[in-house]
């Protein structure tokens, strides 16, 4: 009988004494000033200094300002893309890739202490719950305002925007008479493709503004569309597309490219060479192509560009683009917060990589697109010689890499399309809150227009509508009326074009500016066989 019991107790015991031991242990440690006791793995100085700062300083310090501090700058000196992302901007930034973001589905602009509703996203859970464009909103969930000149944008969004399926109460006014809705948020897309229409006869016009989770199946959407128009020869417009997902610009390329071609390869330290190849037919391998880039078309736009140039497949248009060819991979870390680590370099199918040097430092490489302007590049075309080496496409063109991609074709940036002093007009958003008004007093007319094409015919801003625009302006103190004529006619042809846009988003504004804008007009003759300067 005593054999049996110790049986039974003796292990439970043991167990007892060693869970004991254990936790002894550990509060010894703890209390052991620079001891290594039950170390497992030697702690760097930075994790020490952390350490101290946080136990020992003076003052209390925020425990994620100081990790946000750390890591900014242990990846300064790395390069210019590694990025740390604390936890509170992690959902934000992820949104930005993802294609959509959680909420009531509005645009808005805050005018004279007010919250003003300038869109309502179709299909969107305020559309659903009958907002309209006018309508001002006055308090969320009884007890927050949305009025006051204390609160900006950003407050007011944070305010709005929430998990989907979860309700928000708003107060409104629409016509002065008061409302008041019970909203619940949903998933809102953003779309990647601006406009996508026809341009001129058989000629597709489609711009992309990045590349997210849905830019391809946006893409094809619109090819399709296009297509079944009649659409025999595209520009494709990068200008303004900092990047994205590289697979979402692979899967376009290979829609332009035929057979197995390679698209781009990656390669870094510590990662092997990846090759993305064309994978199956694509949807226009054949047609005229044009791409139009600029100084802020950047990575993945890069990759589909560079791909394109590379193969003698379109004929590239605009300016040397941002010059980004490193690769970055995301590291969700313990604390929630996150790294976006750069791990490889890639290569456009001739081995070009587009990166632009960062020696000199993260600040002069940030300023980098400044100098372009001050250097007179971005005005009469590079001003210095290639600095990368050269290459030579199938079709025995010359092409460099180590500093963004140069287009075949230069179109010089339009410096005379904004006098200085009137730059308020824009970063006031006096101009835009002017569009909207004009719209709101006159949306009955403006809402009987048909398209883009029928507002330019029938809405010709002109002396009425240039002095509606002289007083609104003086009232936040933009005197306009001693400019010259031709800034006068620029601001008019404006009017038109952000009315456009009001009525009909992206697609109206682009169908309406593409009319006198000056790299789309060189693209289209191109096309029609008109004689261009070409870089050679």
């Amino acid at each position: 009988m005593v054999k049996k019991k110790m049986q039974v107790w003796l292990p439970l015991l043991f167990a007892v004494i060693m869970v004991a031991g254990m936790a002894i242990g550990y509060q010894l440690r703890d209390k052991t000033p620079g001891s290594s006791f039950f170390s497992f793995s030697k702690r760097t100085s930075l994790q020490e200094l952390l350490e101290l700062v946080k136990g020992k300083y003076v003052d209390n310090v925020p425990t994620d300002s100081i990790n946000e501090i750390a890591a900014n700058e242990v990846l300064s000196h790395l390069d210019p893309h590694s990025v740390y992302i604390p936890a509170d901007r992690l959902k934000e930034v992820n949104e930005e890739l993802a294609g959509h973001f959680q909420g009531i589905g509005i645009e808005f602009q805050l005018l004279d202490d007010t919250v003003n509703v300038t869109n309502v996203i179709k299909g969107g859970p305020s559309e659903q719950a009958g907002i309209l464009v006018g309508d001002k909103l006055i308090s969320v969930d009884d007890s927050i305002p949305l009025s006051g000149k204390k609160l900006g944008t950003e407050d007011i969004r944070r305010r709005l925007r929430g998990e989907a399926g979860t309700q928000v109460k708003l107060k409104m006014a629409r016509n002065a008479t008061p409302k008041e809705l019970v909203i619940t948020r949903g998933n809102i897309p953003v779309s990647s493709v601006d406009a996508s229409y026809l341009v001129a006869p058989q000629t597709g016009y489609l711009h992309i503004n990045r590349f997210g989770e849905r830019t391809y199946e946006e893409f094809m959407q619109s090819m399709e569309k296009l297509k079944a128009q009649g659409m025999q020869q595209l520009i494709l417009d990068l200008r303004g597309n900092g990047g994205g997902l590289m697979k979402e610009a692979t899967d376009i390329a290979d829609e332009f490219l035929g057979g197995d071609k390679l698209i781009v390869y990656t390669e870094g330290a510590h990662v092997p060479r990846f090759e993305y190849h064309c994978k199956r037919d694509g949807i226009f391998e054949n047609g005229r192509l044009e791409v139009l880039i600029d100084e802020t078309s950047a990575s993945a736009s890069e990759v589909l560009a560079g791909a394109l140039q590379d193969w003698d497949r379109a004929t590239l248009i605009g300016r040397r683009s941002f010059g980004k060819g490193l690769v970055q991979q995301p590291f969700r870390l313990s604390d929630g917060s996150a790294v976006r680590l750069t791990i490889a370099r890639y290569y456009s199918p001739l081995g070009r990589n587009i990166q632009k040097p960062y020696t000199k430092g993260k600040e002069a490489y940030e300023a980098e697109l400044a100098t372009r302007f001050h250097n007179g590049e971005v005005v009469i075309g590079d001003t210095s010689k290639p600095m990368g080496k050269p290459y030579k496409t199938p079709g025995g063109k010359i092409v460099y890499g180590g500093g963004g991609i140069t287009p075949d074709i230069f179109v010089p940036f339009d410096t005379t399309r904004l006098a200085p002093g009137l730059a308020r007009l824009y970063y006031r958003n006096t101009i835009a809150a002017f569009v909207y008004k004009y719209y709101i007093r006159n949306q009955s007319w403006f809402n009987s227009f048909k398209s883009p094409a029928d507002l330019t015919g029938k809405f010709i801003p002109g002396e009425k509508e240039w002095q509606s625009l002289v007083d609104f302006a003086a009232k936040d103190s933009v005197q306009l009326d001693k400019i010259n004529a031709r800034d006068k006619a620029d601001l008019l042809k404006r009017i038109q074009v952000m009315m456009a846009r009001q009525i009909w988003r992206s697609q109206g504004y682009f169908e309406v500016a593409n009319r006198a804008d000056s790299t789309v007009l060189k693209a289209l003759a191109s096309l029609n066989g008109v004689d261009t300067a070409v870089n050679k």
